[in-house]
């Protein structure tokens, strides 16, 4: 099974989480942040990911390192157990409708981590949470997977509707990614036999 551990302590936050790649969607999350265990519990369902998390984080300051750290850990915990990423489908997208929110993801597991965020969000906060850090998110998450995503937003008005939009589209789009290719799963998807 493709599955990772990691547990990351630092002075804003102590962070515990375990991911399966290839389970069923099943997941126990508490950050302290509500809107981020919202995102993370659909991002699981509909990745079919399992993923347990626990973080514990400065919030009398803000939710910003909390978000973060989180998709720090998120991404090292897709690295870790994608390992060389041999069999991968390796690529994925997805165009998911929210109601009036459509949005665009694209995903490369090509080792190189890089996103490309065209997002234009209406208020500045959903509830408490600061609509800014859905970037800061997918940033880290990225940076530390070393993946290439692209989301975009094609349409859409409600804040809420548009960051739950991108959780769901990039779980779809990683599902497909990390799926494995029964006509190549010995393989390397790269004619330079590795993923870097």
């Amino acid at each position: 099974m493709r599955t990772a551990t990691i547990t990351r302590h630092t002075l804003e936050t102590q962070i515990s989480l375990t991911l399966n790649l290839d389970g069923k969607g099943e997941s126990r999350v508490d950050t302290g942040c509500g809107f981020l265990n919202h995102m993370l519990t659909l991002f699981a369902r509909h990745g079919r990911f399992d993923l347990n998390l626990t973080c514990t984080g400065d919030h009398d300051v803000d939710d910003h390192h909390t978000v973060e750290d989180v998709g720090i850990c998120l991404g090292m915990a897709f690295k870790e157990a994608l390992g060389d990423c041999r069999g991968v489908c390796r690529y994925g997208s997805t165009t998911l409708p929210m109601d009036e929110t459509l949005i665009l993801s694209a995903v490369d597991l090509s080792g190189r981590g890089m996103l490309r965020y065209t997002v234009n969000l209406p208020t500045e906060k959903v509830g408490t949470f600061d609509t800014e850090l859905g970037e800061e998110f997918w940033l880290a998450f990225t940076r530390c997977a070393g993946i290439t995503l692209h989301i975009r937003q094609l349409d859409g008005t409600n804040s809420h509707h548009i960051l739950e939009g991108c959780f769901k589209s990039v779980a779809r789009s990683l599902r497909t990614a990390v799926a494995i290719d029964p006509a190549n799963r010995d393989e390397i998807p790269s004619t330079k036999g590795v993923l870097v």
